[in-house]
């Protein structure tokens, strides 16, 4: 078995698993997350008995935005998929407590939700785990948003990252910074005891790095962050697993000459977008994809612009749209009204729908052909 040195030493094949933030939905992941785990354990098998089989056993590095934060962060520990969903319907319940109509006035001028039943789930999964602590077993990466410099920040387990040692934070604490989302729940403040200095987190949402593979893709390659692995589609693996998306056609009447509540009320929803559509189009752009889709009518699916026109890494990501046709392709029956509900970042209600979706969307899309031999233990 490895240990996080071996996961991050520079090697002929690397592998990256990237988790997007989406709050509940993350439960939809891990229906994806599932599927991913049960063809891995069969492949290895004969190396790694399957009840002993986990996540990390395979990819050298592992990261999350927001709930994908919290996913990825459970899968390094050593966590099943299984393990983790049931505390992830414990967590969804307990943090997205529906209020009654004196909440709703609250929500207007304060965060929606109390971060106490959050930081206390928090506390349950990751304990006294620090970021440099061996109880992590493989790479690890968190993606949070400085609120007060307005700077993206991914940390990293890795020992020869520059701030390696004044990043030392409790995984419990950084974990909270990525997934405090603005409106939902207040900010959070981590202190680096070795200048005396306080950071304001938020939501990593709230970065281009909503989905995080493009971040871990620059994490893993580029000089100042010293890891140094290869590119290449035979070097460099990348899975993204993405929270489900729910197409958008706002009724132009009612945005014609919009008050700044409507405004606010979207404007969270069209920068998610606006970066999730970025970053993959700069992943498909760079890749080998097995799973490219049509970005827009006009540029495709992106398999005629490779930049520089070599393939940096071999790049498979598994997501759905919250849309009639996309559940009937998956085998599954929703109406409008429904999958507007599923693509709701807080109703925990939706959690075992969920999971369902993602589940099914894993069934039909990810195979084993995702996983090329070329990237084996």
């Amino acid at each position: 078995m490895k240990n996080v040195s071996e996961h991050l030493a520079i090697a002929e094949s690397k592998r990256i698993l990237a988790l997007d933030g989406g709050g509940i939905r993350g439960a939809l992941s891990l229906g994806i997350l599932k599927n991913i785990e049960t063809i891995l354990k069969e492949r290895f098998k004969d190396t790694i008995p399957p009840t002993e089989f986990r996540l990390h056993h395979y990819y050298d590095l592992i990261g999350g935005t927001s709930t994908g934060a919290i996913i990825a962060s459970a899968l390094a520990i050593g966590m099943s998929v299984d393990e983790i969903i049931e505390k992830y319907k414990e967590l969804g319940t307990d943090i997205f407590r529906k209020g009654g109509w004196l909440d709703t006035i609250h929500d207007l001028w304060k965060s929606k939700y109390d971060v106490r039943p959050l930081k206390k789930h928090l506390d349950h999964f990751f304990k006294d785990i620090k970021l440099a602590d061996d109880t992590i077993k493989t790479g690890l990466t968190i993606v949070a948003k400085r609120l007060d410099s307005f700077s993206t920040w991914p940390l990293t387990n890795n020992p020869k990252a520059k701030y390696y040692t004044r990043n030392n934070f409790y995984l419990k604490d950084y974990v909270r910074a990525s997934a405090a989302a603005p409106t939902y729940f207040i900010p959070e403040v981590l202190k680096d005891t070795t200048i005396d200095r306080e950071y304001l987190f938020v939501d990593g949402g709230f970065s281009l790095m909503n989905n995080p593979s493009l971040q871990l893709f620059m994490i893993a390659t580029f000089k100042g962050y010293n890891l140094h692995w290869k590119t290449g589609k035979d070097h460099l693996m990348i899975t993204s697993v993405g929270t489900g998306r729910r197409p958008r056609n706002l009724h132009i009447d009612k945005y014609r000459n919009p008050n700044n509540l409507q405004l606010a009320q979207i404007v969270a929803d069209v920068f998610m977008s606006d970066s999730t559509e970025f970053v993959e189009l700069m992943m498909q752009s760079m890749s080998s994809s097995m799973t490219a889709r049509v970005i827009d009518r006009e540029i495709g699916d992106l398999s005629g612009d490779l930049i520089g026109g070599v393939e940096q890494f071999t790049y498979n990501r598994f997501n759905t749209f919250f849309e009639v046709d996309k559940m009937h392709e998956i085998g599954l029956n929703y109406s409008d009204e429904q999958l507007d509900s599923f693509s709701e970042m807080d109703n925990a209600d939706n959690t075992d729908e969920l999971i369902k979706i993602g589940l099914a969307t894993g069934k039909k899309f990810v195979n084993e052909e995702h996983f090329p031999s070329t990237f084996d233990l």
